[in-house]
C-alpha cells in the first residue's frame, strides 16, 4: 500500500511517497522511505510523529494513503511564548497610557471655567427685557 512520509525544516520540506506492506507501522514506513538517511538529525526516540496532524505512536498501523509526519522539537514552549507576548503587550499598553497622561495631565477633560458657551446657547444680554 502507498503512504506518504513528511518532514519539514525551515529551509526544506519533503513528502516522500513510499510503498509498504499492509499492516505496516509508522516506524516501518519512516524507515522504508529513506528519510532517516536524508535527514540524519531525525531522532525517532526524541521526536514526535503523527498521521495527518494527529500525534500517534510509532507502533500505529497505517492505512492506504496515510501521511506520516515527523515533527521537529519546539524551540519555544507555546504557553511560555503566549505569556511573554501578553506581558509585553501589557507593558506597551501601560507605557502608552503613562505617555498619554504625561502629555495631557488633565486626562482629556475640558476645563469648564475656560469653556465658552455651547453652540447656539444664549448668553446674558441676548434677550431684551421689557
Amino acid at each position: 500500500m502507498k503512504v506518504e512520509v513528511a518532514y519539514a525544516r525551515p529551509d526544506v520540506q519533503v513528502i516522500l511517497e513510499t510503498e509498504v506492506p499492509a499492516g505496516a507501522t509508522i516506524e516501518e514506513a519512516i524507515r522504508a522511505s529513506g528519510i532517516l538517511e536524508r535527514f540524519p538529525e531525525i531522532d525517532l526516540d526524541q521526536q514526535k510523529v503523527g498521521i495527518f496532524s494527529r500525534a500517534a505512536p510509532l507502533s500505529q498501523e497505517l492505512r492506504e494513503w496515510d501521511r506520516v509526519e515527523i515533527y521537529r522539537p519546539l524551540i519555544v514552549d507555546p504557553k511560555a511564548a503566549r505569556r511573554d507576548r501578553a506581558q509585553r503587550d501589557d507593558r506597551k499598553r501601560a507605557n502608552r497610557k503613562a505617555e498619554s497622561r504625561k502629555n495631557n495631565p488633565e486626562g482629556g477633560k475640558q476645563d469648564k471655567t475656560k469653556a465658552g458657551p455651547a453652540s447656539g446657547a444664549a448668553e446674558k444680554g441676548d434677550f431684551e427685557q421689557g
